[in-house]
């Protein structure tokens, strides 16, 4: 005799069956599914949640740094704010980058109001000696750019070195 089902996978046991079915086992472990999946994305997610509620979360604001061959550009998303609310000083080789936004809103009609207040500070270290009096800040469509030139020791120039046989 064959088997009829030969060349289908095993069926499973019918414990596993009855747990599949029962609608409560089966809400648990999507529950448990969609959990993991939003805490498996929380890095991504909260900067972004944080900066549209003006509560700004641990590494906020994004910051984007480039080194060019005669400067370093800094670039901060800084959503919502004015350039009033963000100060910029360069302190024992670190760049520092501080904010503070606050906002309220009001509807009579609705009797509703709502005051936020966010604060932030990032320290961006720099390894390489900069021009600080020759630094540039401007600020545009939410994003603080910040270009510090070069030293002259720190613009690398490079040396040729002859290559020899062994001996």
């Amino acid at each position: 005799m064959i088997p009829w089902n030969r060349n289908r996978v095993a069926a499973a046991p019918q414990s596993a069956l009855r747990e599949t079915q029962d609608p409560f086992v089966s809400l648990h472990r999507e529950m448990n599914r969609l959990f993991d999946d939003l805490l498996r994305q929380a890095d991504q997610l909260l900067p972004s949640r944080a900066a549209d509620n003006g509560n700004f979360a641990s590494g906020w604001p994004s910051v984007e740094v480039v080194e060019k061959e005669r400067e370093i550009v800094i670039s901060a998303e800084l959503p919502g704010m004015q350039d009033k609310d963000v100060e910029v000083t360069f302190e024992n080789g670190e760049l520092i980058l501080r904010g503070e936004r606050r906002g309220a809103h009001e509807d009579k009609e609705r009797r509703f109001s709502e005051r936020w207040y966010g604060r932030f500070e990032r320290r961006i270290p720099l390894e390489m000696e900069v021009q600080v009096d020759q630094a540039r800040a401007e600020f545009r469509d939410g994003v603080l750019s910040v270009t510090l030139p070069k030293s002259e020791s720190a613009i690398a120039t490079p040396v040729r070195i002859p290559v020899g046989k062994a001996a």
